[in-house]
């Protein structure tokens, strides 16, 4: 049986290699559309409550939860702070 640290070396190279780099950064804007969604349902908002939250539109929201546009820094920042009045903490590791 293979782990997945063995799929990945196998389906997108090693670690370190350009098309390895380019799945792990598509793979973290997954994750945080996902993060986005969830939060935004536990909060019993729809995608429109919050676009007027946050003076956005649905559709913008909606690529943002499905990994669908390439999403500015100030403007989760936003969607976090004014949206559901919480914090986006980052790190660096």
């Amino acid at each position: 049986m293979t782990s997945f640290a063995e799929h990945l070396d196998e389906q997108y190279g090693k670690s370190g290699t350009e098309t390895r780099e380019r799945y792990e950064h598509g793979f973290e804007e997954f994750k945080l559309g996902v993060m986005l969604q969830e939060l935004r349902k536990e909060e019993g908002l729809t995608q429109i409550e919050l676009a007027k939250r946050c003076g956005t539109t649905p559709k913008y929201i909606s690529k943002i939860e499905n990994n669908a546009y390439d999403t500015r820094f100030s403007t989760l920042l936003r969607i976090f702070k004014v949206g559901f009045g919480r914090q986006l903490k980052v790190s660096v590791e």
